[in-house]
């Protein structure tokens, strides 16, 4: 029996959020194993149906965690008895008791264009914040004694960024698991897409942040006016360009200005956040997938979009074409007049789009959360057997 101790206190929002909402289920049942996940409070009772799995709750302010989960952890996983530590925030422990296999996730580390992007914006305590968090994650890949990320193209870049070799196991998908639930779209968010019946609807799935590159596809609106003259066109957003809005610590209020100077705010559709569940509901509702991101690791909507069916039109990242392949058309990350042509060359060829759906579902496929927890647990295994051997002679 082995028992696998995951830390996942991190997990409050986007990619994060979606790893262990979709582990858990098979972490639960995997033969032969214990687990025990830490995770912030208030999130105990989304996993209730799950009681093979124990939980540790938790209340550690964001600012803090780093800190606490240093001092606090190591004695936890004493206590518990576990055998590995698997670490999902991008953060290790300095001196965990069991060996330690890192999840490196969060690529703005070692994304110049989000360095660059935040002195334009002027956001120097962020900078400097970011700085700190990448020297402690560029420590934590030699702290842990393996470090996994979600894709080969990210992989490489920590493997540059570290000098330390990375490992690849990809982020997983269960098309069962992600369309089970039947509930309905809130009605004010099914008020909202009716109204856009008729129209070209593309879909960003994505609180607001800097590093997915919002703007860019904002820009990109009146231009696809000019495109496609003969139709109507509206973007869907999940979220709202307001403050207080979205989660962490970023500023929304350019983009919206942004919006109401380019006159394009008849074209963009804010939805709010939608749970995670009733996703698969609005990928339905649209024609074209979209993302601008100037930095990824991996990408769920991607494959959720490929998934659904949707072509997709993403910025040339390696990132994306790793996931993605033929089932997108790609553009420059941040050319509005590039992405505006590429989703004017998805609309007006239906044989294109046609090929790109059976791509993607094909991609789609590709992607198992199944085979992503025992990949995991067989690099479990692999330690704690070189644990037992000792050093080497």
């Amino acid at each position: 029996m082995m028992h696998l101790f995951i830390n996942s206190t991190a997990a409050s929002a986007g990619g994060g959020l979606t790893y262990i909402r979709n582990v858990i289920p098979h972490l639960a049942t995997t033969p032969g194993s214990r687990v025990t996940v830490a995770m912030s409070g208030g999130l105990r009772e989304e996993f209730r149906a799950f009681p093979g799995v124990e939980f540790v709750e938790m209340k550690i302010p964001p600012a803090r965690r780093f800190w606490y989960e240093q001092s606090t952890l190591p004695g936890l996983i004493r206590r518990c008895r576990a055998d590995v530590l698997l670490s999902t925030g991008n953060f290790a422990l300095r001196n965990s008791p069991v060996p330690q296999i890192l999840l490196s996730r969060n690529s703005i580390y070692t994304s110049a264009d989000f360095y660059r992007d935040l002195r334009l914006r002027h956001e120097y305590r962020y900078l400097l914040d970011t700085h700190v968090r990448a020297w402690l994650a560029k420590k934590s890949v030699h702290w842990a004694d393996t470090t996994v990320a979600p894709s080969k193209a990210f992989a490489a870049e920590l493997c540059r960024w570290t000098g330390i070799p990375v490992r690849t196991i990809h982020h997983g998908f269960d098309y069962e698991a992600f369309t089970r639930d039947p509930s309905s779209l809130a009605a004010e968010v099914e008020g909202k897409l009716r109204n856009a019946d008729g129209s070209l609807k593309l879909l960003f799935v994505s609180h607001y942040n800097y590093y997915r590159n919002f703007e860019t596809l904002i820009r990109a609106l009146p231009l696809l006016r000019k495109h496609l003259a003969s139709r109507s066109v509206k973007l869907l957003l999940t979220c709202k360009l307001l403050a207080g809005e979205n989660p962490g610590g970023y500023h929304p209020g350019a983009a919206a200005r942004l919006v109401n100077e380019l006159g394009v705010s008849d074209m963009v559709i804010q939805l709010g956040a939608i749970p995670y569940y009733r996703l698969h509901q609005l990928y339905r509702r649209a024609d074209i997938y979209v993302t601008p991101a100037y930095t990824e690791t991996f990408a769920h909507p991607l494959v959720e979009s490929m998934a659904s069916g949707l072509p997709v039109v993403a910025s040339d990242l390696a990132v994306h074409r790793e996931i993605c392949g033929d089932a997108a058309v790609y553009f420059q990350r941040f050319s509005p007049e590039a992405l505006a042509r590429a989703v004017a060359q998805v609309a007006g060829s239906p044989e294109a789009c046609k090929q790109m759906t059976v791509v993607g579902l094909e991609r789609s496929r590709r992607f198992s959360w199944r085979a992503h927890v025992d990949a995991i647990f067989e690099l479990s295994r692999t330690l704690i057997d070189s644990k037992a051997a000792g050093p080497a002679n």
